[in-house]
């Protein structure tokens, strides 16, 4: 199947503003473009120069000037069509002590997912039940339970812990509860935004915006987590991985800026 994704944002900037932006398409997804993923802008005087962070991710870095400055990218990308892949039955957690080096930073607590406040809770929630993939489908099932999902709700300074005690947020407060209760348990979690549209499933009544979830280490492998929709899903595209939500911004300015529009879209089409 092919899927057509793309974004555009509208930035207006008192200022020149420099800012860095992670929306591009995973380097892991370049061979299943149809064709190099083109970038828009309404101004040719505006040089963007990209980069990759120290995670892999791909980070466009540009001024924006003063005024609004619209910006945006989009491709066709070729996906098998397959819902996210769960481990064999019986996989079970790796032990620490045999987990690979680049694994261990996402058993740490982090800006979003304080591990050392929700540890006890995670013990007593989930100590019970069988590690590995058992524990974590419960541990996804019982935060997609915890949590109300509203667009209004969202707070970009929200916590795990917070979203454990209020009871609300947004994709990301999902994500950010769902890891820090994975790394408690010893099970290295980590952070993933991306284009998700409704693919397989019915539309759902609000704009397309850009989707988290998580990656958890289990049996030797990374596999996808989804707190938020607690399902199996098709047609995942990866922009960024990280820690949690402050390793990966879809924008960071270094100045004031107003956001005055932000369109996203993923959508299948028959042929590339």
């Amino acid at each position: 199947m092919f899927i057509r994704f793309g974004h555009e944002f509208t930035v207006s900037c008192t200022q020149p503003t420099p800012m860095v932006c992670l929306t591009a398409a995973h380097v892991e997804r370049s061979g299943d473009l149809m064709e190099p993923e083109t970038l828009h802008s309404d101004r040719d005087d505006v040089p963007v120069h990209s980069y990759y962070d120290i995670f892999g991710n791909v980070v466009r870095r540009f001024v924006a000037p003063v005024g609004d400055y619209t910006f945006g990218s989009g491709g066709v990308v070729r996906d098998s069509g397959l819902i996210d892949d769960v481990p064999p039955p019986g996989a079970g957690d790796t032990p620490i002590a045999a987990l690979p080096d680049d694994t261990l930073m996402y058993l740490m607590g982090s800006r979003y997912c304080e591990t050392d406040l929700l540890s006890p809770v995670a013990w007593q929630l989930f100590g019970g039940i069988e590690p590995g993939w058992p524990r974590v489908q419960a541990i996804s099932e019982f935060v997609n339970g915890r949590i109300a999902f509203n667009y209004q709700d969202a707070d970009a300074t929200r916590t795990a812990f917070g979203a454990f005690e209020q009871c609300k947020g947004v994709c990301r407060d999902f994500t950010h509860l769902g890891i820090a209760f994975c790394r408690a348990m010893n099970i290295p979690a980590r952070y993933v935004n991306g284009y998700l549209g409704d693919i397989g499933v019915p539309a759902a009544p609000y704009p397309m915006d850009f989707s988290a979830w998580m990656e958890v280490f289990v049996a030797g492998k990374w596999y996808t987590l989804d707190p938020r929709h607690h399902e199996r899903r098709i047609g995942r595209i990866v922009v960024a991985r990280g820690r949690d939500a402050a390793d990966v911004p879809l924008i960071n300015s270094f100045g004031p800026h107003l956001l005055a529009k932000f369109e996203v879209w993923t959508d299948e089409v028959v042929e590339a």
